[in-house]
Formats: structure tokens, sequence, C-alpha cells
């Protein structure tokens, strides 16, 4: 039961950290992406709650997949934890975010930008899954 707590701490903090980093990134996402703004420079249609709670859901997944890898693999320390999930986010996510992104020929901003968050909610992923 503590891992799943534990998946599920380091889901709600990636999320939370989501949340800040597309916040301070808002205006060279909307540019990089392509949306398409309404009148008032917002995505059309806003943001539903069903790709807030499929966000959520996933992060939770890739939370416990990594508690998982790290038991597995003697992380233990917060330490190892933070580097570890760095290096998830950087060296495994973030490489498929550019694959998919320089196959629909979008900017290597929103590359930037989409791969930056993925390394650093799977830091924070990493170090809260070895907290506790």
């Amino acid at each position: 039961m503590l891992e799943f707590v534990n998946s599920l701490a380091a889901a709600i903090l990636a999320f939370a950290a989501g949340a800040v980093w597309y916040m301070a990134l808002a205006g060279p996402w909307k540019t990089a992406s392509g949306v398409e703004l309404d009148a008032d420079g917002n995505p059309q249609g806003g943001m539903s709650a069903g790709v807030m709670i499929l966000t959520f859901v996933m992060q939770v997944v890739v939370a416990g997949m990594m508690r998982h890898v790290f038991a597995a693999s003697g992380v233990e320390t917060a330490g190892a934890g933070l580097v570890s999930g760095l290096g998830i986010g950087l060296f495994f996510i973030a490489p498929w975010i550019a694959i998919n992104n320089a196959n629909s020929m979008r900017p290597l901003t929103l590359t930037l930008i989409d791969g930056g968050y993925a390394t650093l909610a799977c830091g924070l992923m990493g170090l809260v899954l070895t907290l506790f």
C-alpha cells in the first residue's frame, strides 16, 4: 500500500510542477504547438477535465513503473532517485517526444518545452519515490 501512496505522491508533485511549468511557458508553448487560439489568446475550447484526468492517470502509471524499476535496480537514496529520474526524463521520454515532434514537423521549441517538463517531472518523481 505504501508503494501506491508513494507513486501517487510522486504523480501529484509532477502534475503540480506541470501546472507551474506550462503557466510560465504558456506564450512560447502556444506559439510552438500551433494550437488554435480564441479571441483572448487561449487555446480554443479550453482545457477539458478529461485531458487533465488522463494526464494525471498517466503520471501515476509513469511513477508506478519508475518505482518498480528503482526497486529492481537498487535505487534507494534521494540523490540516486533524483538523478535516475532526470535520466529517465532526459534519455527516455524527451527523445521520444523529439521523435514524435520531428515526424509531426513541430518546432524544436515545442520539443524543448515538453522534453524539459518530462525531465523535470521524472526527476521530481524519482526524488519523491526515494524519500519514503
